[in-house]
């Protein structure tokens, strides 16, 4: 019997990173977290370096790869196991998924998010990461024509602000539950 992909998307300092991996945890499956972090990393250069490759590639490269790598590791984990994938597009990529979750949290808190993670003044950060959202929203409509400001296609959104990690793992888990649909 194949399993579920439950996919997790949201916005940079969202906390889809944590969530995903407690989820995972608690689920006692793989965790598929593909990100332009890990191609920085394979390719041995830095984060900032592999965003500005991804910003400035005509043809979209990067992100493709990137994309693609990641449905296709949710579709293969999946024919024999539950999985759990969080990505910026992963509830869009995969209309197929048992349940597509959708983590919010505003500019000011998922800039601090970042900031306290990664060091730098909160400025700083959050020119960045307002800078970040608005590349990421203009590649994702050009690529795929997906708005990731539109969340209808989100089965659940959590505003990531009001709960701690945990909680929000609670929060998926029991609409897990009470799904009726697999």
């Amino acid at each position: 019997m194949p399993g579920r992909i439950i996919a997790l998307s949201g916005k940079s300092g969202c906390g889809n990173t944590t969530v995903s991996g407690l989820l995972a945890g608690r689920l006692g499956v793989p965790l598929l977290n593909y990100t332009f972090r890990a191609m920085a990393i394979e390719g041995g250069i830095s984060f900032e370096e592999m965003l500005r490759l991804a910003n400035s590639s005509p043809d979209y490269s990067y992100d493709r790869a990137l994309d693609s790598k990641q449905v296709e590791l949710a579709r293969a984990a999946a024919k024999d196991r539950d999985c759990v994938i969080g990505s910026r597009l992963a509830m869009w990529l995969l209309p197929e998924a048992a349940l597509h979750v959708y983590l919010a949290g505003s500019l000011e808190v998922r800039a601090a998010r970042i900031q306290s993670r990664e060091g730098d003044d909160f400025e700083a950060k959050l020119a960045f990461t307002r800078q970040r959202d608005a590349s990421d929203h203009n590649r994702y409509r050009t690529i795929y024509g997906i708005d990731n400001d539109d969340l209808s296609a989100a089965d659940l959104v959590i505003n990531t602000e009001l709960w701690k990690p945990e909680a929000i793992v609670d929060i998926i888990l029991s609409a897990l539950e009470g799904q009726t649909r697999h």
